[in-house]
Formats: C-alpha cells, sequence, structure tokens
C-alpha cells in the first residue's frame, strides 16, 4: 500500500530508484486502491494517512518515474501466489527487477513470501530485492503505528516515523469570517482525510504560491464547539504574521506538534483569549518574539 510513504518504504523505494539510474532504466512503484480491507471487511476497512493524490506526489517527490495504482477487486485478490509475478511480468514485459520490504505478502490469501517470490524470479528472469525492516526506538516502524500516532495527535512522533511533516493540501475556501472579527483571520481548508487526526490545535507551517517561504501558523482540526458544533472537522489555520493566501488558492498545511485539544468555551471572549495563548507558543516554538 506504501501507505504514508514512510522511512520503511523509502529503503525499499530509494534503492530501486538508485538501480534504475544506475542501469539506465525506469523505476515505478505499484500500489494499491482502496486497502484490501475495504474487500474483504467492509464494515470496517483500514482508514488510510493519504489519497492516491497525495500518496503519488510524494512518491515522485522521491525520484520515482512512475507511479501505478492498481484497483484492488476481487479478480486482484483472487491471483494465486504462483501466479502473481508471471501476471506482473505479463502487464510490464520488461520488468527487471522488484524491490520489496522482508515481510512482503501477496497472493491469494498472502499466502506468498519473499521465498517463494525469489524462486519466481529465478525462473522467469526478474531479480528480487528485499529490504530488512527499518526500526526506530527498536520497534519496525510501519503505517499502522503512525496511523496510531496520528489518530492520538502524537504529530510530532508520527513525523520521525514518515520521515517528513504530516500534511494536508487543499484549496482555500471561504468561510464566516468570524475569525476576523475577533481578531484571528483564518484559512478555511478543503480537506476530509479518511484518517482522522485527533481534534485539537496544532502548530504548522503553511506554503504556497502566493508565498516566497513557508510561514508558521496555528491550526485547529475540530468541530468548534464554541460557535457552532459542526458535523464534520474543518481545518482552519490563522498565518502568525502577514498572509498572502486567500480564497481559492492552494496551499499546503505541514502538522508539526499538537498543542492541545479541542474545548468548548464560555464565550468569544474566553476563546479570543485561548487562540492567543495559542498563538504565544508556536511563537514560541518558531522563535518569533
Amino acid at each position: 500500500m506504501f501507505d504514508g510513504v514512510h522511512l520503511g518504504h523509502r529503503a525499499v523505494i530509494d534503492a530501486a530508484v538508485r538501480s534504475a539510474r544506475l542501469e539506465g532504466g525506469v523505476s515505478g512503484v505499484l500500489t494499491f486502491w482502496p486497502h484490501p480491507s475495504a474487500l474483504f471487511r467492509p464494515e470496517n476497512p483500514t482508514r488510510l494517512i493519504q489519497d492516491p493524490a497525495t500518496k503519488a506526489s510524494v512518491l515522485l517527490g522521491l525520484g520515482v518515474d512512475a507511479v501505478i495504482t492498481q484497483p484492488f477487486a476481487k479478480e486482484l485478490a483472487a491471483i494465486e501466489a504462483k501466479d502473481f509475478l508471471p501476471w506482473l511480468l505479463k502487464e510490464v514485459p520488461k520488468l527487471a527487477a522488484i524491490y520489496v520490504g522482508e515481510n512482503f505478502r501477496f497472493g491469494r490469501g498472502r499466502s506468498g513470501d519473499i521465498g517463494l517470490l525469489v524462486a519466481s524470479g529465478r525462473a522467469l528472469g526478474v531479480r528480487v530485492f528485499s529490504a530488512p525492516r527499518v526500526e526506530l526506538d527498536g520497534d519496525a516502524i510501519s503505517s499502522t503505528r503512525i496511523r496510531r500516532l496520528i489518530e492520538d495527535g502524537e504529530i510530532a512522533a508520527a513525523n520521525q516515523l514518515l520521515g517528513y511533516p504530516y500534511f494536508a493540501v487543499g484549496a482555500v475556501q471561504g468561510g464566516k469570517r468570524l475569525g476576523r472579527t475577533i481578531g484571528f483571520p483564518t484559512l478555511n481548508l478543503a480537506w476530509s482525510p479518511e484518517l482522522r487526526p485527533r481534534l485539537g490545535v496544532y502548530a504548522v507551517v503553511v506554503s504556497g504560491a502566493k508565498s516566497p517561504r513557508p510561514v508558521p501558523g496555528v491550526a485547529n482540526y475540530g468541530l468548534r464547539p464554541t460557535v457552532e458544533q459542526a458535523s464534520e472537522p474543518r481545518l482552519e489555520t490563522h498565518v502568525l504574521g502577514e498572509c498572502a493566501f486567500g480564497e481559492g488558492d492552494l496551499i499546503k498545511v505541514e502538522w508539526r506538534r499538537f498543542i492541545r485539544p479541542e474545548m468548548r468555551f464560555a464565550g468569544l471572549d474566553e476563546l479570543r483569549g485561548q487562540i492567543q495563548r495559542d498563538r504565544d507558543a508556536v511563537s514560541a516554538d518558531f522563535s518569533l518574539h
């Protein structure tokens, strides 16, 4: 799945990219959508960190020449492990090598392992390389581990495992402009991830075409209980300093640190005071005093 494109994934991808460049070949990542759990347990599918477009943008940023997103359907799930590599070779006739992680499983019922893949590759003239699992603090880096951290609001720890800041990308939407009336205008982002981070306030960095450099900000991801009890979480970002962005602009919000959980306040004055304290905390993070 390469969900999150974390440091463990990068060990595999970097090796493939280097090999392709040395040999004058083309490197590609084969990934799937949706997660297999959507087929096998539709009542409780795994919520993914990234949508296909976001994942592809991160992969291409690693120097990959192509990203292939294969629909995960019954036909694919039914391929026997022994037939997996022949199927892949039929789809990509010039396939020279496959790079996977050491825990890679494939084929119907996940019955295929590295041993079978190596043997199949040897018979078909396709080299197979497996990368050892990458660990941090004694535990393997995995998408499951990162999902749990994001849901718990442990963004700084998730970023360590990802190897880059967790981020949201979207177009700025018009809002009710309440933030302006209390002195803290916000950028409302059109963003609705499958895997929802913990509701709360975060230190963030905002970037986009209209700003020559990324700028720090305070973001609230939540239901806005003080002014309205929204049915879906919304990402609202207050930029520290002059804001170059406006409605319709495409921006990227990188999440750096969890500040506090979302809470309901007695009124706008209390909300304004807390936002100022949040702003001060983020200013300290970025040494903006």
